[in-house]
């Protein structure tokens, strides 16, 4: 079949999804409560639906009374009898496939279900829906007329008790329908390769040949690649690789701190940036305008959502709401039910809402990677802006940063401590250093306040990383590629500690 009808077909598939989608724009609470009990309704003979009485609850309060709120090591017992084959735990029908996550902090790895309800119903109906609004919005895209260089996890799938764990991007590879692999680039077999820096240079070999006509992956690794495409092929932008280059689909870590350095290396005025929203445990939301930072809330997805605000979060008044209830520009840690059989779970997440008709939001950093150790309440969403303004600014480019307090001692006042890679070294450390602190300032209240005539905080203090520091922590904590982030901000010292020894052992 020619590819300019394959085209039409895709695009005309994809848009029929509109109508479903406007269905939950339109009538959100009630899309949520009938999809709340649908999910209590059918895990009723569940371990779980006996053990709170699911087949009594008729509404959201009896639910939210009678379920608690669950971290990972609350449901982790649940979770391992159903590694270890013993189903009808969690959810209805059996759970074969576990997401391996360690996420940013921890060493121990969580291993988060994945149900056949979750990878089509959610997973691969996120994608489908991202590809969907896309085309909806760029109705002359020739997106299928190339393929998509998608660059996921580095873990193979492993077997253990006749159920599967690997990363999530290595589980929808292996599940994924043959279509989606024809219209991919590199094959699932490059894809599954567990060797980062191996995989890297198969992908490079393998695509600097096809005709790519979009990216998706989270910007630090694919920047990491694409750099590596350049200087493989001596080219000076992907243009003159890719010519039919049109949209980014990015997600898992901010964008900001990269924008510069992507518009860069693809100069091409109408190219698309396009964000998700997505983790292990669920796809959540999509950019659904062109040139916006917004990411609509889907509500369909098997997923039904609260919000503990984030003012209350893990105090003794800690309160949790549902949609309905959530203001605008308040940030909010996300509590999911899904279909995958996580009740009322804290993924770690943090968002904000910039529009409440329809429910868009904004991610603004994880329930532990925030610093708020002088009453400063810093989070994530702060210090990449922050970092891409002053960039802009000081005209330099970052590769990686991670921030830590420096504690008060006797009468000497608290400050924040930044370790930053640059790709583009500033000419004046000490400049760069005096107008992020102003950036930072402007943009949040709380740190502008401790600030204040060095009442609290000190100015930051800055150390330069050496070239490929963040790169070399990773690398020997085995967590290079794909989904792995650097923590950006810790209450603790531990992460900027290891990286300054690691700095001062290799220089």
């Amino acid at each position: 079949m020619p590819f300019p009808i394959i085209n039409s077909i895709a695009s005309w598939f994809l848009k029929q999804r509109i109508h479903q989608i406007e269905l939950f724009l339109k009538y959100p609470h009630e899309v949520q409560e009938e999809l709340l009990m649908n999910l209590i309704r059918s895990s009723e003979l569940t371990f779980v639906g006996y053990k709170y009485e699911f087949t009594s609850i008729k509404s959201y309060a009896a639910f939210a009374e009678r379920v608690p709120v669950s971290s990972y090591e609350d449901l982790e017992p649940l979770i391992e009898r159903t590694r270890k084959g013993e189903q009808n735990i969690l959810w209805h029908t059996p759970v074969k496939w576990f997401a391996k996550s360690s996420g940013t902090t921890n060493a121990k790895s969580k291993f988060i279900p994945v149900s056949p309800q979750a990878l089509e119903d959610c997973h691969y109906k996120g994608s489908k829906d991202l590809l969907c609004l896309y085309l909806n919005n760029n109705e002359d895209s020739e997106l299928f007329l190339g393929k998509s260089l998608r660059l996921g996890g580095s873990s193979q799938i492993y077997e253990d008790n006749n159920t599967y764990f690997g990363d999530l991007s290595a589980i929808l590879i292996e599940n994924m329908p043959i279509w989606a692999e024809f219209s991919s680039t590199p094959s699932n077999k490059i894809s599954l390769m567990s060797e980062w820096e191996k995989k890297l240079e198969a992908i490079i070999n393998e695509t600097i040949n096809e005709n790519v006509t979009s990216f998706a992956g989270v910007p630090s690794w694919m920047m990491v690649l694409l750099n590596k495409v350049l200087e493989k092929t001596g080219k000076t932008n992907l243009l003159e690789i890719w010519p039919n280059l049109e949209v980014y689909f990015h997600g898992g870590v901010s964008f900001e701190p990269y924008r510069e350095q992507y518009q860069k290396i693809v100069p091409k005025r109408d190219f698309q940036y396009y964000e998700i929203y997505n983790a292990s445990e669920g796809f959540f939301a999509i950019q659904d305008l062109n040139d916006s930072n917004d990411l609509l809330l889907m509500l369909d997805y098997g997923i039904f959502y609260e919000f503990i605000p984030m003012d209350t979060f893990g105090t003794e008044n800690q309160k949790v709401i549902r949609l309905s209830d959530v203001e605008l520009h308040k940030n909010y840690a996300i509590v999911i039910t899904t279909n995958s059989g996580l009740w009322r779970y804290l993924i770690g997440d943090t968002v904000r809402f910039t529009s409440l008709n329809p429910y868009r939001i904004r991610v603004t950093g994880r329930t532990k990677h925030h610093i708020n150790v002088f009453g400063e309440e810093l989070m994530v969403e702060n210090t990449d802006m922050a970092i891409a303004k002053t960039c802009q600014i000081t005209h330099t480019e970052v590769v990686d940063y991670t921030v830590a307090p420096i504690f008060m001692k006797g009468k000497e006042k608290g400050a924040h401590e930044w370790m930053i890679e640059f790709k583009k070294n500033p000419e004046d450390v000490k400049l760069f250093q005096k107008v992020l602190d102003e950036t930072l300032q402007s943009l949040n209240s709380d740190y502008e306040a401790k600030r204040y005539n060095n009442m609290t905080l000190n100015q930051l203090k800055i150390n330069v990383a050496r070239q490929n520091l963040f790169y070399d922590w990773l690398k020997e904590r085995n967590k290079l590629g794909g989904q792995h982030k650097i923590p950006r901000l810790s209450n603790q010292r531990d992460y900027l500690e290891q990286l300054k020894s690691l700095q001062i052992s290799v220089s």
